[in-house]
């Protein structure tokens, strides 16, 4: 019978249920962290990488929405957030159109819907769902613990071969430098929030489980960015996938 766990506890078993799961695994991701990828591969992610993160204040907001009245410091961290994302300084969209447009695409392009591809869809329409529908804690924990929180990791990895490799100005990847130090602490918070209100066995489990699809989500849109843009240029034979460790099953998911 499962029982509450403590803080401890349950922020490990969080932490589980992302590990193994990271995009930073897809091969889209390791063609970008070892220099493969061309700006043409990059403007594709840009234009897809909108749709994704340019409504992020909009599931922010179903959630401060619906947030009870008493959890006053979790509205304020998705206030806060919100205002970050969109008029705290340089709207983060505007920076990701900017990274867009060094790569060879246009403002356009970026904001056309028509140009994401169906997995990409799949995962903002995921991330309205789960913004409108589930638990406010449940939703945090899938969409700033489950997702944002991975970011840094992510960039971490891709930004220094974006100016060693690819030569982009500071200016130009202004928006991965951000997002390594902002979700950091955004995923942090997010930790926070969800140890102290998932008060219950069944919250947190509901928690515990969408945060590993949350990773699985992300694993996927990015997987399918490789497959609908890279493969036909760089097979997987290219790529060195050896240090992913990636399980069996999630392998098969990466090369379908």
């Amino acid at each position: 019978m499962q029982k509450l766990m403590n803080h401890v506890e349950f922020r490990t078993a969080l932490e589980n249920a992302i590990k193994g799961k990271s995009a930073n695994k897809a091969p889209f991701s390791i063609a970008w962290a070892s220099g493969k990828l061309s700006r043409a591969h990059l403007a594709s992610w840009a234009e897809n990488h909108y749709h994704y993160v340019g409504p992020f204040a909009d599931y922010l907001g179903y959630i401060y929405a619906r947030m009870p009245e008493q959890y006053q410091e979790a509205k304020d961290f998705l206030l806060a957030n919100m205002y970050e994302e969109e008029i705290g300084g340089d709207r983060h969209t505007d920076l990701l159109i900017r990274f867009a447009e060094a790569c060879g695409t246009t403002a356009e392009r970026v904001k056309n819907p028509d140009n994401m591809t169906a997995t990409t869809r799949g995962l903002q329409s995921w991330c309205y769902a789960v913004a409108m529908r589930e638990d406010p804690i449940v939703a945090v924990a899938g969409l700033v613990v489950g997702l944002e929180s991975q970011v840094p990791s992510i960039y971490r990895k891709q930004t220094p071969t974006l100016r060693e490799k690819y030569k982009f100005t500071d200016e130009e990847v202004e928006f991965f430098d951000l997002h390594i130090v902002s979700d950091e602490v955004h995923g942090e918070r997010g930790y926070q929030i969800v140890l102290e209100h998932a008060n219950t066995v069944e919250l947190q489990q509901r928690c515990l489980k969408i945060c590993e699809i949350g990773a699985q989500m992300r694993l996927l849109y990015t997987t399918a960015l490789y497959h609908d843009y890279v493969a036909k240029d760089i097979p997987l034979s290219e790529l060195d996938m050896t240090e992913t460790k990636v399980p069996a099953d999630e392998r098969a998911l990466l090369q379908a």
